[in-house]
């Protein structure tokens, strides 16, 4: 048996490191050991604080959870590492998997993808963000030249305002409270705009900040007969709008994108796990470390991440260290 150890949520608000034996893998298995963890701070500190609403305790349970909601539970699920057992062709190989923070784990090797060469195993934590900013982009369907808006400049906001703004001719606006966001938007070749500032009438509008006022400034910015795509995760909170107005004389909609399926419009010709190997081929792009935003090591994570998840440490993506590449 091979020992590791594994970050568990013990109680709401409380984390602790556990011991884990894991067993030899088998012929078809992969023993991987870690190098780093990405926290998603928006997911994970819903999950911290037990408030993974009941009815979607089965929807958000990640793919190698173990335990339940609210707790004890080991939850993440942005894993890279290298495979230091298993078939030949993985060996040796830095791959990402859907797996939560922990220094080392047994799991099939169908559900590891490996890091292309040129990516850096830091910047590979991404790979789950960027899995579902390409599903958002398959929902937008953005056309050549159109004008969009971003609004909420957090770890997905960010990749889907890098990806629409490849879209030859579009004009991308990332829109935050934060006016410090506006050096990511720089970094990430995009306009920036405090919520007063946002220019209206826009083609696409995405919503990212998981908040009531975040939607509601979406729902402004869009243009008539045109829905807002809200790939926020509320949890347990409640959401107001105004539906009076010019809700229903403009004929505007919200329209839900959520990465646990591939978005209709290729739902017939990719796989999950094509979304995930294409999210890993555009990580070659350079302007996305300036998401990685803080870092500590693996033993720090029961102090850490309840310091992220209340905001008292800022962080876009914050990677989680176990060790020498």
């Amino acid at each position: 048996m091979h020992e590791a150890a594994a970050f568990w949520i013990a109680r709401p608000g409380m984390g602790e490191i556990r011991p884990v034996r894991l067993p030899d893998p088998g012929p078809d298995d992969v023993l991987v050991r870690t190098l780093f963890t990405g926290i998603s701070r928006g997911t994970e500190a819903l999950v911290l604080a037990g408030r993974v609403p009941p009815g979607e305790w089965e929807t958000m349970r990640a793919p190698f959870q173990e335990g339940e909601f609210p707790a004890p539970v080991k939850y993440g699920y942005l894993n890279v590492g290298v495979v230091e057992q298993g078939p030949a062709e993985l060996l040796d190989r830095v791959v990402f998997c859907l797996f939560p923070h922990q220094t080392a784990y047994v799991v099939p090797a169908a559900a590891v993808v490996p890091v292309p060469a040129d990516v850096p195993p830091r910047r590979a934590v991404l790979a789950g963000t960027m899995e579902t900013a390409v599903n958002a982009a398959w929902d937008a369907a953005p056309l050549v030249g159109d004008r969009i808006a971003v609004v909420g400049a957090g770890m997905v906001g960010c990749c889907v305002a890098r990806l629409l703004g490849r879209v030859p001719g579009t004009t991308v606006t990332l829109v935050d409270v934060d006016p410090e966001r506006k050096s990511v938007a720089d970094a990430l070749g995009v306009d920036f705009a405090l919520p007063a500032e946002a220019p209206g009438d826009r083609d696409v509008v995405v919503h990212t900040s998981a908040t009531g006022a975040g939607l509601q400034l979406a729902l402004d910015l869009i243009a008539d007969d045109r829905s807002v795509l809200d790939l926020s995760w509320y949890g347990d909170t409640p959401v107001t709008v105004s539906l009076g107005g010019g809700f229903h004389s403009r004929r505007l909609g919200v329209r839900a994108s959520q990465v646990g399926r591939v978005a209709v419009p290729r739902r017939e010709s990719r796989s999950t796990r094509d979304r995930l190997a294409l999210a890993l081929e555009l990580l070659r792009d350079p302007a996305l470390d300036a998401l990685l935003t803080g870092s500590s090591p693996f033993a720090q994570l029961p102090t850490v991440l309840p310091e992220i998840a209340d905001g008292r440490q800022a962080a876009l993506c914050h990677v989680v260290e176990y060790g020498e590449e």
